[in-house]
């Protein structure tokens, strides 16, 4: 029973001990009196504790009480000062009409005076954003903004200093478009690099520098990167002038936004549209050329044939060097034929020149032919690909349905350029080489005649 007492002692003591985990931390108890004084601490060190805590809260309490009072003096200036700016919004409002009135008042026929330069103030500020004379005097239109505004306003008139800067304007603006001025202004080139250097400015139409067409968008003057290669030498000229006319292109639509020029340097030139024929046109274009060149080396074989023949016809004794004296050879070697022998000698002395004298001109017929049937079959392959890409992108761009339809037609033109050229070289390489055997027919009918009769 003494054990069971003293164990229930040690487990309320060890659950006090619990509840202030301070005294347990710091010491350990090895008898019963020890332990019962360290509860006895605890209870004193969680009284104080209690009472520390409850002071804390009285104190705070007090300060809400103050905090709150604070808090309901600034609400009630706040509500007597919304009063305040209540009444005084009331009585500007009164005023600010009556002084609206009085403005109405004055300005009588003056309303559609500002209407007219409101209207007259904007149209100029449009023109002088796209102008390429800005490019020149820059923060134009700076002004316009602040004139709009007050004709615009009910509380603003503009000065007469401001309607005489709108009337300058306007008149600098038409000024200008009939000069031809340098100067020298901030141009960026294609690769990005920025350049102080001397621009030529043509009325409101275009700018040129160091022989180049610039354009002028957002404030800043930019190289084109396409430039119309036939009028740079005209524009270098003018940008060299000093005094009196030069001839130079300029675009007629630079005022509106320049969309001449821009449709100019955006066609493509021959050596892009020959890139547009693709395979098809690199393979005509491989045939055009072998045929240019077969064709000129059969002309000039024909030629010295035909020089050497027309020699033969002069000279008493036969030459091996050309086809009529190797047929003459032949007559000379068999004097003592008969008349229908010699002339089987000579048709076949005949038929072995004839093709010599006559190659290449079969392949040249051909050629002729085939090349408008490849810019056919570039054409219908081109076709193809673009209506693939109609039926996946759709119509919607006429614009690029119409570049694909004329890069297909590349083709045929290409096959055209190929055939005429080749049909006329044709025509003449023939007429040589039907000279060179006519006169070869010709002297073997008359050798044969000279036989018969010597018979």
């Amino acid at each position: 029973m003494k054990m069971t007492f003293a164990k229930r002692i040690i487990a309320i003591a060890a659950v006090g001990l619990l509840s202030t985990g301070a005294v347990m931390a710091q010491e350990k108890a090895s008898t019963l009196d020890q332990l019962l004084d360290q509860v006895k601490k605890g209870k004193f060190a969680e009284s104080a504790d209690q009472r520390k805590r409850e002071a804390e809260f009285r104190r705070q309490k007090a300060n809400q009480a103050s905090l709150l009072a604070q808090a309901k003096q600034v609400k009630r200036n706040e509500e007597n000062r919304s009063a305040r700016l209540e009444k005084q919004y009331e009585t500007n409002e009164v005023v600010v009409d009556q002084r609206r009135q009085a403005l109405q008042e004055r300005l009588g026929s003056l309303k559609e005076l500002f209407g007219h330069l409101t209207s007259a103030a904007g149209d100029l500020r449009a023109n002088m954003d796209d102008s390429i004379v800005s490019a020149q005097y820059a923060d134009r239109s700076a002004f316009l903004d602040d004139l709009i505004e007050k004709m615009n306003s009910a509380t603003q008139l503009p000065t007469i200093d401001e309607i005489q800067q709108l009337w300058y304007e306007t008149q600098r603006e038409i000024v200008e478009g009939g000069k031809v001025v340098k100067f020298n202004g901030l141009v960026i080139k294609p690769n990005g690099d920025k350049a102080e250097q001397p621009v030529v400015r043509i009325g409101t139409y275009n700018l040129i520098s160091d022989g180049k067409y610039l354009s002028y968008k957002n404030g800043k003057m930019e190289e084109l990167v396409r430039q119309p290669e036939n009028y740079l030498a005209a524009a270098a000229a003018l940008e060299g002038a000093d005094k009196g006319f030069t001839k130079a292109g300029l675009d007629p639509t630079g005022p509106t936004g320049g969309s001449y020029l821009a449709a100019l340097i955006n066609s493509p030139g021959i050596v892009e549209r020959w890139h547009q024929g693709s395979l098809v046109g690199y393979i005509i274009s491989g045939v055009g050329v072998f045929a240019i060149l077969l064709a000129l080396w059969r002309l000039l074989v024909l030629t010295g044939v035909s020089s050497k023949v027309s020699s033969q016809l002069k000279a008493d004794k036969a030459n091996t060097n050309n086809p009529l004296g190797r047929i003459l050879k032949v007559a000379e070697d068999n004097p003592t034929l008969d008349g229908e022998t010699l002339e089987l000698k000579l048709e076949e002395a005949v038929l072995k020149e004839r093709p010599a004298i006559e190659s290449g001109l079969q392949l040249l017929k051909i050629i002729s032919a085939v090349a408008p049937l490849l810019g056919l079959l570039g054409t219908v392959t081109g076709m193809i690909v673009t209506f693939q890409a109609i039926t996946i992108f759709g119509a919607g761009d006429p614009k690029a349905m119409a570049g694909g339809i004329s890069g297909a037609l590349v083709t045929t033109v290409l096959g055209l350029v190929v055939a005429i050229p080749t049909v006329l070289m044709h025509t003449l390489v023939n007429g040589r080489a039907q000279r060179v055997l006519h006169i070869l027919d010709e002297q073997s009918a008359g050798i044969i005649a000279e036989n018969v009769e010597a018979k």
